[in-house]
């Protein structure tokens, strides 16, 4: 999966290189880029729970622009997408200890 990550990431920067859009990929615009497309994805399930089921093509269209913005943030950020996810993951175990009910917090 980190291979596909990193592949993803060189399609990422040469579709920005070619584009002359390194500029606008700083880390701030980056985020709202991320918060903006989250944004679009919430709004198919505002009014309608089976916006998955309705609107797949939709849902899944604004979920890969997410997922596009992260890995580009992570990139220009150098930051490491699996390393860190894995570490945030061993926290949560921490956190929400096996058996626990207790719903996350941010």
């Amino acid at each position: 999966m980190a291979d596909a990550i990193r592949e993803l990431q060189s399609s990422l920067s040469r579709f920005a290189q070619e584009r002359a859009w390194e500029r606008y990929h700083t880390p701030r615009n980056l985020a709202a880029l991320i918060a903006t497309e989250a944004g679009e994805l919430l709004a198919h399930f505002r009014w309608d729970e089976e916006a998955i089921t309705l609107r797949r093509e939709d849902v899944e269209m604004e979920l890969a622009d997410v997922f596009l913005g992260v890995l580009r943030f992570a990139e220009v950020a150098g930051i490491d997408l699996v390393d860190v996810a894995q570490r945030k993951l061993a926290q949560n175990a921490v956190k929400y200890p096996r058996g626990s009910d207790t719903p996350p917090t941010a």
